[in-house]
């Protein structure tokens, strides 16, 4: 083989001869084989490019996106016992119809005539407040005619005071003169008297005149004096009654004030019971309309949670459940917290609902079989008692149309959150090292590029 030896050997001879080298030639099945490997090979390593469409799996219910088409509990307001059923279970009612009748049980409401009797007490109570309002009017009306007196009474009053003090003014001059006339006459008679009894110039006659004129000027003083005395006591008579009436009509004014703020007062009181009895009878004649315990929807009756007739019931006891007729449905899926920040609203969702044979390739979803489209709705902001975050999908109708109606609120569903495209091989290496998918774009903006790439082309 190295071509040292200066002798050559001649293979084909030797193949001719050697017969072995012959039968141990590779056999055809085998060349197959090892091409049919190939071709698989090079077909896996072709398909490890494909794209798959990242998603987020998770388990859920189907619900009612509005709260008023879910299940709801009809309760009764008031404490009772059953006395008659007018619906049975399964049965479609309508808002309004009577579910259950019950009657009263509590002492305070087993009158009969309730109502009536409420309504005299509200009737007498109305007609007492009216008088007593009549009666303020009535005091009013005294209050002012006592007002107008006391005006006219002090008027006379100080007139009469007026009248008093100018008088005592008149009797005070007139003594003042008097007394200016009695001065001037005891100087005459002292003159006088001098000329008689020094001098004899005059006669006794005169003297005499002199000194009757001096004791008639004094009486005169004595008599304005007295007259004075008694102008000044009638000034202060006069005083003493204007005050006096004043007095007299201020304590009768006030009395009359007193009376008629204890009458308002009254008014007042009567005012608050009359609400009270009023509200009271407002009470017990909503009362007696809950004993018709009725639908507050139109729904179908799904549970009730008492039976018989005769039973007793609490206030604010569930007694049946109904569920709405016509409800909004969507779907409620559970997921992880770490694939929340994936996960924005208009996110295409595709959803097997139990009871629906179906085939659902993840990753392909174009070629899946017996699955639902959606897209997620509402994305709840506070994590649930499970650790997770609760989604709410809703119909896309534009891409695969309703959802069958044959569904029932609380039927259990498996969905997929639907992401981007990547490669086969990327997602196996992902899922071999536990990191999350990927998000390159939020949902809805291809659309949106493909509208202007649209809407560019129309243009040219």
């Amino acid at each position: 083989m190295l071509e040292i030896s200066n002798e050559k050997i001649d293979y084909r001879e030797i193949n001719e001869k050697v017969y072995s080298l012959k039968t141990l030639s590779p056999p055809k099945n085998a060349r197959r084989l090892a091409y049919i490997l190939v071709i698989l090979f090079a077909m896996l390593i072709g398909v490890l490019f494909l794209p798959w469409q990242q998603n987020i799996n998770a388990t859920g219910k189907v619900t009612a996106l509005r709260p008023a088409d879910r299940p709801q509990e009809v309760q009764s307001t008031i404490a009772g016992r059953i006395k008659e059923w007018r619906i049975q279970e399964g049965q479609f009612v309508n808002k309004g119809d009577t579910l259950v009748v019950i009657t009263e049980v509590k002492a305070d409401y087993f009158d009969p005539e309730l109502l009536k009797r409420l309504q005299e007490q509200v009737d007498a109570k109305r007609e007492g407040l009216q008088a007593n309002q009549g009666k303020v009017q009535a005091l009013e009306q005294q209050i002012n005619a006592l007002r107008s007196a006391q005006r006219f009474s002090l008027d006379k009053a100080n007139n009469k005071y007026r009248q008093a003090r100018l008088k005592v003014i008149s009797d005070s001059t007139n003594l003042v003169a008097e007394r200016q006339q009695y001065s001037i006459a005891k100087s005459q008679f002292s003159r006088y008297d001098s000329l008689y009894r020094n001098d004899g110039l005059i006669s006794r006659t005169d003297w005499e005149k002199r000194q009757l004129k001096l004791q008639n000027t004094y009486a005169k003083v004595i008599a304005l004096q007295n007259k004075l005395l008694i102008s000044r006591n009638e000034l202060i008579n006069a005083r003493i009654q204007l005050n006096s009436l004043t007095a007299e009509y201020d304590s009768k004014i006030s009395k009359s004030q007193s009376e008629r703020s204890s009458t308002l007062a009254y008014v007042a009181g009567s005012r608050g019971d009359l609400s009270k009895l009023r509200n009271k009878y407002a009470n017990i004649e909503i009362r007696n309309q809950q004993y018709f315990i009725l639908a507050p929807q139109d729904g179908y009756l799904v549970r009730a949670q008492k039976s018989g007739v005769g039973e007793m019931l609490k206030e604010n006891e569930a007694i049946a459940t109904i569920m709405p007729a016509a409800p909004s449905i969507a779907v409620e899926l559970m997921v992880k917290a770490r694939d929340v920040p994936l996960i924005a609203k208009g996110r295409h969702v595709r959803i097997e609902f139990d009871g629906w044979p179906a085939l659902q390739v993840s990753g392909w979803p174009s070629v899946s079989v017996g699955t639902f489209g959606g897209e997620v709705k509402v994305i709840d902001y506070v994590i649930s008692k499970g650790g997770k975050y609760r989604l709410l999908v809703t119909p896309d109708p534009k891409r695969d149309g309703n959802w069958p109606k044959q569904l029932r609120v609380g039927s259990g569903v498996y969905g997929w959150v639907m992401l981007n495209d990547v490669p086969i091989w990327y997602e196996l290496w992902r899922q071999l090292n536990g990191f999350p998918p990927s998000l390159y774009e939020e949902p809805g903006e291809g659309d949106k590029e493909e509208k202007k790439t649209k809407k560019a082309e129309k243009s040219k």
